[in-house]
């Protein structure tokens, strides 16, 4: 009888969880919290909504690596972890792909006639007139090379975890982390030192929301990414990871590595060909 319940598979197939149902709830709450809230309601349902997520999130990934210290990720369960990755990540590529959509639609399309609104905002030019661009070649730079640089030591890291280099290892994860903090405290200098804002009602104008839709939801990645960083170090610490099983820091690397190659995008598309404009512009 007992071996009529064995396993003759490589599959995993995972124990009764609450997490699915609870995290359900948790998002339905969240979404309509948030909905209130816009309607000019007390955020409540929305935070509580917010951390019924983040404890679910929590939750699920404990009970995860807990399957994986069990032995239950044999090398298919793995190999379908990464396509899983793999498919999340292309989808955060469509995600972007809609924000450069907006910037590139209201850039390209200035002065078409059936674009009036469009053209009495902008003046049928891009950038829109009376708009300070920032440099690109100042903060935005420098910005673009701790990404970079921060590539080089997250690949560092999964190296010396290939070596069984625990100590570099650690090294090159704490490196990777100091320089998204870094990235993420320019960035929220030059969001309070831009001469233009978000909306029209303070100020701003299609410039802007395209701008700050564009790479503040690029900053939330890479704040996303630090957080998966931080986690993947403190378990480090701990000895979670061995050459031939890190699927977790693995996913992380190729998280950051994907902000790292849309952040190269903004830079030439957001920064260095709307600052371009507004040098062609004045002359």
């Amino acid at each position: 009888m007992a071996d009529a319940h064995a396993k003759h598979h490589d599959y995993h197939l995972v124990d009764p969880s609450p997490w699915p149902f609870i995290g359900s709830v948790a998002a339905f709450v969240t979404a309509v919290g948030a909905i209130f809230w816009m309607h000019g309601s007390a955020p409540w349902a929305l935070i509580i909504g917010l951390v019924g997520v983040l404890y679910t999130m929590f939750m699920w990934w404990r009970d995860v690596i807990k399957e994986a210290h069990k032995g239950d990720h044999t090398p298919v369960v793995s190999l379908h972890l990464r396509y899983g990755m793999i498919m999340f990540i292309a989808s955060e590529v469509m995600f972007f792909v809609a924000w450069f959509w907006a910037f590139f639609d209201a850039s390209l399309f200035t002065g078409e006639a059936i674009q009036a609104s469009r053209v009495a905002q902008t003046g049928g030019v891009w950038p829109p007139k009376g708009v300070d661009v920032l440099d690109p070649w100042h903060l935005p730079l420098i910005n673009t090379l701790i990404l970079l640089t921060s590539g080089t030591t997250v690949t560092w890291a999964h190296h010396a975890l290939l070596e069984n280099d625990r100590k570099d290892l650690k090294w090159g994860l704490a490196a990777t982390i100091a320089l998204g903090v870094l990235f993420t405290c320019i960035q929220g200098y030059e969001y309070a030192h831009a001469a233009f804002a978000f909306n029209r009602d303070s100020g701003g104008n299609i410039y802007g929301s395209t701008f700050f839709m564009a790479t503040g939801f690029h900053g939330f990645h890479v704040l996303i990414g630090t957080i998966f960083l931080i986690v993947c170090f403190f378990r480090a610490l701990a000895g979670h990871f061995t050459p031939k099983q890190h699927f977790g820091f693995e996913a992380a690397a190729w998280y950051w590595h994907f902000v790292d190659v849309v952040w190269l995008f903004l830079f030439s598309c957001v920064y260095v060909w709307a600052s371009a404009g507004a040098v062609i512009a004045e002359h």
